[in-house]
């Protein structure tokens, strides 16, 4: 394994931006070289102009033409992407680059083809917020533990590392936050040897640009439903 390609999903992160981009491109990753790949989903905020401006030596920026959402964005991300370790970067500063080495260390070992991180193990600082979000988080990762007979801590933790190998077997259908879950429950039928990693956290407020709802709630639990069970693709 050579090359890192870490895929930042963008949309209206104007305030925080450049200080993730920043932070990624400091951040140790067990000596593999590291691609940006940055998918701006019709920011109107200031983002996308801030990154067409940009001209740093292995980063590369996509544009989509309109909002479609994070796993839309992901699935162009993906499609761009070329290193041997693919991961997901959010681009809120709610997650932080400095977990790269401990992400990364189950696939340079050898050990996993998946890695996906946890803000309920042990170990790790985290902000605390909302009970119910909490709540909510741990009800969905237990019933799509139960459809997929993986035993997670936090299915809807943003960071998520697969081998390019997972990700050829992978086609993701879904637009929006659908994706955490669709991805789950897609590596556990593919039977992927799967770490979990705790990882710091610095959640965000609504007022601070928080984006899932509710409602992204309630797709997720069809989406366990749907391709752990009634779906093969």
């Amino acid at each position: 394994m050579k090359t890192l390609s870490i895929v930042i999903p963008v949309y209206n992160e104007a305030r925080t931006i450049a200080q993730v981009l920043e932070r990624v491109r400091a951040a140790a990753a067990a000596g593999l070289e590291k691609e940006l790949v940055v998918v701006d989903d019709g920011s109107t905020d200031g983002t996308r102009e801030y990154l067409a401006g940009l001209r740093e030596p292995g980063t590369r920026c996509v544009f989509h033409e309109r909002n479609q959402g994070k796993g839309a964005a992901l699935r162009t991300g993906f499609a761009h992407a070329s290193g041997d370790v693919v991961m997901v970067q959010d681009a809120d500063l709610e997650y932080d680059p400095a977990d790269y080495p401990l992400l990364l260390r189950p696939i340079v070992d050898g050990k996993a083809d998946v890695v996906l991180s946890s803000r309920f193990l042990a170990g790790q600082a985290h902000r605390v917020l909302y009970f119910w979000h909490s709540m909510g988080n741990r009800a969905l990762t237990l019933f799509s533990n139960v459809c997929t007979n993986l035993n997670l801590t936090d299915m809807e933790s943003g960071y998520k590392l697969f081998t390019r190998e997972v990700l050829r077997q992978v086609t993701i259908r879904e637009d929006r936050f659908g994706f955490e879950p669709e991805i789950v429950a897609k590596v556990a039928r593919l039977r992927c040897r799967v770490y979990e990693v705790g990882v710091s956290y610095a959640g965000r407020t609504y007022e601070d640009g928080k984006k899932v709802t509710w409602r992204d709630g309630v797709r997720a639990l069809w989406c366990i439903v749907k391709y752990s069970w009634l779906t093969r693709d």
